[in-house]
């Protein structure tokens, strides 16, 4: 496969556009969860304007009144339309696609195809905690198969949870996350066709979620996993969400391989009824017309990669900063400040900054923290100060 290149789209970074005043006005989660004195750097929430093509749309659709219930396969073709373009991946047939609520009800509705009660769910810890949180309620057993000290999937530890997971002829699935979160790690394709590979040998059913696929450091290839060797059986849940800070207008696309096409066909019809037409109706303008708007974004991800590795180099440098490809957040290891499992609660106790505490997920993230890195430069050097700050009052 063949992808472009970042290109430089001309719009402004709009990572750079609003000020935190004008943030502090918000009302989601991330600006009003914690008191107005914590800076907030944690859940997967940008400090950017939206894009003006998804804007129009949505601002059409509530002129036309057209708020009903979704229909139609235009975001599928939009999202093929971008894979094609983006990734090289000519391989995204509308025909097994459906419409989900979001990609986190896509993946429990995906598991329920393909495993029973009782069955467990092979996760690469550390993850995204809804992983652990949605796969229990679910009545299914999370095993976790721990990513390798380089962050990257052990093939070899994955295969002894596949074969410890179909152990008495049980079915299993395998929740991938792709690219990786909270490590920002991108996976190769030789390491998805091993992965695909390890499935078809135990197997195990693999269920993607590929929500963060658009966000990678320039020059890094996301490689579908639908789009690799031997993947054909697997499912895949795709969205617009994180690229384009969407998370409040729910629309998401399960895809499926040649080989599960079957499965996708007997998901239930009223699943399709819970996403937002309104959603459906961003996302599609997000991927059909806010490309240029993404590239830039995709540019001031990366120079804030590259900021906070030097302002953590210089006022805090026993944190371990590890290169993220994709994503835009940082993993930190800050266990050689000895500040415990759960370095993130003094940061917020005595720095008045928030971050994601790396105990929710899972096995690796004892004395880890996770830096959101979607907001402007001036935003990302106070949360640094405020963290200095906190061990200065150790």
């Amino acid at each position: 496969m063949t992808r472009i290149p970042h290109d430089p789209s001309g719009e402004p970074n709009p990572l750079r556009i609003l000020s935190l005043d004008h943030l502090r006005s918000r009302t989601s989660m991330k600006w009003r969860t914690y008191p107005a004195d914590v800076l907030p750097l944690w859940v997967a929430e940008m400090d950017v304007p939206l894009a003006e093509p998804v804007v129009r749309a949505v601002t059409d659709a509530l002129a036309r009144g057209d708020t009903g219930y979704p229909a139609g396969t235009a975001y599928a073709e939009a999202l093929a339309a971008f894979a094609e373009k983006r990734w090289g991946w000519d391989g995204l047939a509308v025909e097994r696609t459906a419409i989900v609520p979001d990609v986190m009800l896509g993946v429990v509705e995906m598991i329920k195809l393909v495993t029973g009660a009782g069955d467990p769910v092979v996760v690469n810890s550390p993850v995204y905690p809804p992983f652990f949180h949605f796969v229990e309620h679910m009545d299914r057993l999370v095993l976790q198969a721990p990513l390798g000290a380089d962050l990257r999937i052990d093939l070899g530890v994955l295969e002894a949870t596949f074969r410890h997971a179909v152990a008495g002829g049980r079915r299993a699935a395998y929740l991938l996350c792709s690219p990786h979160n909270p490590t920002g790690t991108v996976h190769t394709a030789a390491e998805l066709a091993a992965v695909a590979a390890l499935a078809d040998r135990y197997g195990v059913r693999v269920v993607a979620d590929e929500i963060h696929a658009p966000l990678v450091a320039n020059g890094v290839d996301f490689v579908p996993y639908l789009s690799v060797s031997g993947a054909e059986s697997g499912l895949s849940l795709m969205s617009a969400s994180k690229a384009w800070n969407l998370a409040g207008l729910k629309a998401a696309l399960a895809i499926a391989g040649p080989g599960a096409a079957a499965d996708l066909a007997r998901l239930p019809e009223e699943v399709g009824h819970g996403p937002s037409h309104v959603g459906v109706i961003a996302h599609t303008a997000a991927l059909t017309d806010g490309t240029a708007w993404l590239d830039a974004l995709l540019a001031g991800i990366d120079d804030n990669r590259l900021l906070i590795e030097g302002l953590l180099a210089e006022h805090l440098p026993r944190i371990v900063c590890h290169p993220a490809e994709g994503t835009y957040f940082a993993w930190l290891d800050c266990r050689p400040l000895g500040l415990g499992d759960d370095p993130a609660a003094v940061f917020l106790e005595r720095g008045r900054v928030a971050l994601n505490s790396g105990i929710p997920f899972g096995t690796g993230g004892e004395g880890h923290a996770r830096l959101n890195l979607a907001t402007s430069p001036e935003i990302l050097a106070e949360g640094v100060r405020r963290m200095v700050t906190a061990l200065d009052r150790t």
